[in-house]
Parts: structure tokens; C-alpha cells; sequence
């Protein structure tokens, strides 16, 4: 982890960390009414600064964190979240996933919508979604499918929309369960859950309706990746998760966030949203992120076209007016 050269997303890390976490002591006692905190552990940044920013806020007794791998989690993960655990002293618990996943026929679901591509894919394959980058197809998201077969051999293939959608709902459960898991252990314990998505990810709706995306409380929300990255190391995150790549941690195959959901690394992505938040001119993005006018304009039409996405994420129910 590098302090990021783009001076607007330079922060003072002692003082934003004051800053968050009077604001959830405050928000804690005030709106929430709760004694602690519930939060997943991943073994990512983001999951991990919210845990060092909750012990920091309420001490580590205060503070209660899950573990919930299931059959497609790298080991690392696990390993890691535990890491952060010990670090800071929070209590946690193990709840494996996997085979609450296989009896909703998460898996089964799955594979049978990428039969539809492959009908080949069954037991040993591996599989992960993909997005082209929208600078490299002049504005357009196109997904793919990328298997792995038994033996070893590589394939990307295309995905008609049903299917594509299909995939995707089967593997939301994922995260909709470990979220059911959160508020079983706040009800318990009278604590509220803490929701671990940075800006980028808040603002265009990289998360789950009613999975990640649910949460009573969300303190780095309005952070930048590389703002993530500096609270972290000023907090003690351990350096293996600070030079951990960004996963999603979902598919059975490595998957980074850009071939996933974002069109750049995050710290391009940092400065150009915070170019397109400030009103700034294409050109000096450009010399800051390495790229030319024309992408920067691409990236930010991305940008607006997630943020149209992330309305209906982040809007509550719709209920109907009584009659007057």
C-alpha cells in the first residue's frame, strides 16, 4: 500500500479516525441504541478497517465477528479474517455457509444456468463472471463466463441475459445468508450490524439488495478506496491484507473488482469519481490517472450508468399512501 499521489485523497489518518468513530459512538448510543457491534469478517481492506474502527470506537469487548466461508471461499480469506480477529483482540465465531448454500440449491442453481453456456461444467470445473472493461469496448459492459475444466483448460464464453442473470441470483445467496447470520448474533447480543462498503462501492452499488447492502450502520462509506487503504495502516491492519489485491471472494475462480464491476483499478477509479464529484476538467484526471480524455469520459459515463443501477439498491420499499 502506496499513499495515493493524487493530494485530494490524502488524508490526516489520526484525525478521520477520531472523526468516525466519535460519529459511531454517537450514532451507537443516539439513533441506534445498541451496545455494540456484529460485523462479517472477509479478510479484505474493508471488512478490516471496520473492525480496527469499532474496537477503536467501543473496545474490543463490544465488538463480536464472523467467519462464513463457504465451498467456493479461498482458505486465505479465512485465515486472514481470523488475523484481524487477533490483532484486535475481538471475540468471533466460525458459521461455514457451504452446506446451508447447497440445501437452497444455490450451487445446483448455478451450474445448471451455466450448462446453458457449458454443458459440459459439473464436478472439478471451476467459473467465474467478467466484464470487458468499458474503455476497451467504447462504453459497453459485455459480460462472459471464464471456466476452468478439470484438466486444467481455460475457456471464455458468452452469456445470453437469462443466464448471465440467473448465475447472479444463485450466487447472491451467498451473501444474503451470511447476512441473515449477522442479525442472528446482533439480536442475541443487542447489537446492531456494521455495514463494510467504501465509497466506490456504496456510490455504485457494488453490493447485494438485502445481502451486503443491509446493515444498520456504514462508517466508511464515504471513504475512497485508497482513503481505506490509509486508515488501515494507521490503525494496525495487518500488511498482509494491506497488499492483499481486491477480490470479490465469490466465484469459484480468483476474480479482481475490475473484472467484475469496476473499469479500472481503484485508484484510478478513486480519482476519477472524485474528478466527476468535483466538477474537475477531464484533462487534469487524465494526467492523473495515466489515461487519456477520451477514456476519463468513458469512465465517467460508467459511473453514472452503475449510480442508475444502485438507485433501486439503495431505495427502501415502496409503500402505499393511505386514503384520505
Amino acid at each position: 500500500m502506496t499513499v495515493p499521489s493524487f493530494a485530494p485523497l490524502v488524508l490526516d489518518p489520526a484525525a478521520e479516525v477520531e472523526r468516525i468513530t466519535g460519529w459511531m459512538r454517537e450514532r451507537l448510543r443516539l439513533d441506534l441504541r445498541k451496545r455494540g457491534l456484529v460485523l462479517g469478517l472477509s479478510g479484505g481492506i474493508d471488512s478490516s478497517l471496520c473492525a480496527a474502527l469499532a474496537v477503536r470506537a467501543l473496545g474490543a469487548k463490544n465488538v463480536f465477528a464472523l467467519f462464513m466461508p463457504e465451498n467456493d471461499s479461498d482458505p486465505e480469506s479465512l485465515r486472514l479474517g481470523r488475523s484481524v480477529a487477533e490483532t484486535f483482540g475481538i471475540d468471533s465465531i466460525l458459521e461455514d455457509i457451504g452446506p446451508s448454500l447447497a440445501a437452497m440449491g444455490c450451487y445446483e442453481r448455478r451450474d445448471a444456468f451455466i450448462r446453458e453456456a457449458v454443458p459440459e461444467y459439473g464436478a472439478g470445473w471451476a467459473s467465474k463472471i467478467v466484464f470487458d472493461s468499458t474503455i476497451t469496448t467504447g462504453g459497453y459492459n459485455i459480460s462472459s463466463l471464464v471456466v476452468r475444466s478439470p484438466e486444467g483448460e481455460m475457456r471464455k464464453v458468452r452469456l445470453s441475459a437469462s443466464a448471465y442473470l440467473g448465475i447472479v441470483a444463485a450466487t447472491n445467496m451467498k451473501q444474503r445468508t451470511r447476512k441473515q447470520l449477522e442479525y442472528y448474533h446482533a439480536d442475541r447480543l443487542n447489537f446492531a450490524v456494521l455495514g463494510t462498503p467504501n465509497r466506490l462501492e456504496y456510490d455504485q452499488g457494488f453490493f447485494v439488495k438485502n445481502g451486503d447492502g443491509a446493515a444498520d450502520i456504514k462508517p466508511i462509506a464515504h471513504l475512497y478506496k485508497s482513503q481505506v487503504y490509509q486508515l488501515a495502516a494507521h490503525l494496525g491492519v495487518p500488511g498482509e491484507i494491506l497488499c492483499r489485491p481486491p477480490t470479490t471472494d465469490t466465484y469459484s475462480l480468483p476474480q479482481t473488482q475490475e473484472e467484475f464491476y469496476f473499469a479500472l483499478p481503484y485508484d484510478q477509479m478513486d480519482v476519477c469519481l472524485y474528478g466527476l464529484e468535483n466538477a474537475l476538467p477531464r484533462s487534469e484526471i487524465a494526467v492523473a490517472t495515466g489515461l487519456k480524455e477520451t477514456e476519463v469520459e468513458l469512465v465517467w459515463a460508467d459511473i453514472a450508468a452503475k449510480r442508475k443501477v444502485a438507485r433501486y439498491l439503495h431505495a427502501a420499499p415502496l409503500v402505499m399512501a393511505a386514503a384520505t
